[in-house]
């Protein structure tokens, strides 16, 4: 499978998913630069974290007029697969390719811990070698990763199915404590209603090697791998 990770001006975990995608899952990837024009044949894009254009106005928003994202949209209206990792989430938010919007997080300070997700669905490319409900450890590293999204659109996510992750304790419980961030409803990750493009604040890259001593993530991976070649 050849994989395209793009790459804006302060973006900083490209190559950490470089690393995983090549080297640990043994796929191809190309390097896509923000100012390209071509997504070179790929089958899947990956947006990754950092902090693109130093995240001046709101994460992701001067990131979402690259002029590559004009491609990255078009390959995802296409139906093409398409996953932002935290900044890369923030992006996505941005160009309307998700629904919601990160906002700053409610205690105002930047956050870089571990912390425990659950899968809410199995039904998802990205999902469907987890356990719904099941508790993962997986890093976060951001300061505008509230998720929010007005009542309406929580109802659609949850009639849909299109919530991916949830902020929780380390038995899978939800509750305040469990979360970082103060998103709404513990929400860490979502997909479109097509079920193409997806979008998280933890970083599964950082949880997949076991030099880290963390393996949670390379579940997303095998996920991915799994589902395209079934």
């Amino acid at each position: 499978m050849k994989f395209g990770v793009v790459i804006f001006p302060g973006s900083n975990c490209d190559h950490d998913m470089i690393y995983v995608l090549r080297d640990i899952m043994k796929q191809e990837v190309v390097e896509l630069w923000h100012k390209d024009h071509n997504l070179q044949g790929v089958d899947f894009v990956v947006l990754p974290g950092g902090f693109s254009f130093g995240d001046y106005l709101r994460s992701g928003a001067i990131a979402r007029f690259s002029p590559i994202m004009k491609e990255v949209i078009e390959f995802a209206n296409n139906g093409g697969y398409l996953l932002g990792v935290c900044n890369g989430f923030q992006v996505l938010c941005e160009a309307g390719l998700l629904p919601g919007a990160l906002l700053h997080n409610d205690t105002q300070k930047f956050i870089c811990k571990n912390v425990n997700i659950r899968c809410e669905t199995a039904d998802s490319l990205v999902t469907n070698q987890m356990k719904p409900g099941a508790a993962m450890n997986i890093p976060i590293a951001h300061g505008e990763g509230r998720f929010y999204a007005d009542a309406e659109t929580l109802t659609e996510l949850q009639t849909n199915n299109q919530v991916l992750f949830r902020y929780c304790d380390e038995n899978g419980k939800l509750d305040d404590a469990a979360n970082p961030n103060g998103s709404v409803s513990n929400i860490a990750g979502v997909t479109n209603k097509r079920r193409n493009v997806f979008g998280m604040m933890p970083h599964p890259e950082r949880a997949a090697d076991e030099n880290l001593g963390n393996m949670d993530g390379k579940a997303l991976f095998e996920s991915i791998l799994t589902g395209v070649t079934t």
